[in-house]
């Protein structure tokens, strides 16, 4: 069993700060569970360019507003609530008119090294 509490994450190497997003990665590839899941705040007034390339995610929002708009393609309103899964690995921009709180689960598992590259996109890193 895997007991942890976000507090605990606060402050550690789990809990990744960038300009634009913070992620508290709760479980990893490390913990064995298949997927890897994250706390993430998106930071008011910031958009971001993400692709994940090698994952799929879901991503369920339980605090603010924003939207998703796939590069090319629609343009998504996020509210609590609102689920997106990119199934498809969309190259998307993520824009946060305040602070969006997010549920974020990846699948194969990050390992807690990744950072975004030029294109927004996390390598498949080897296994750590």
């Amino acid at each position: 069993m895997i007991v942890k509490h976000l507090n605990d994450m606060i402050g550690t190497k789990d809990d990744v700060d960038t300009k634009t997003w913070n992620a508290r990665r709760m479980l990893l590839k490390k913990d064995g569970m298949g997927f890897s899941l994250h706390d993430t705040l998106i930071k008011a007034g910031t958009e971001t360019l993400i692709w994940y390339r090698h994952h799929v995610e879901a991503v369920y929002c339980i605090e603010g507003e924003g939207e998703i708009e796939v590069v090319g393609g629609r343009t998504y309103p996020i509210r609590p609530g609102t689920l997106y899964a990119l199934d498809g690995h969309e190259k998307h921009l993520l824009r946060a008119d305040s602070q969006l709180r997010m549920v974020c689960v990846f699948n194969p598992p990050l390992t807690g090294a990744e950072v975004h590259d030029e294109e927004g996109v996390y390598p498949l890193a080897a296994d750590n």
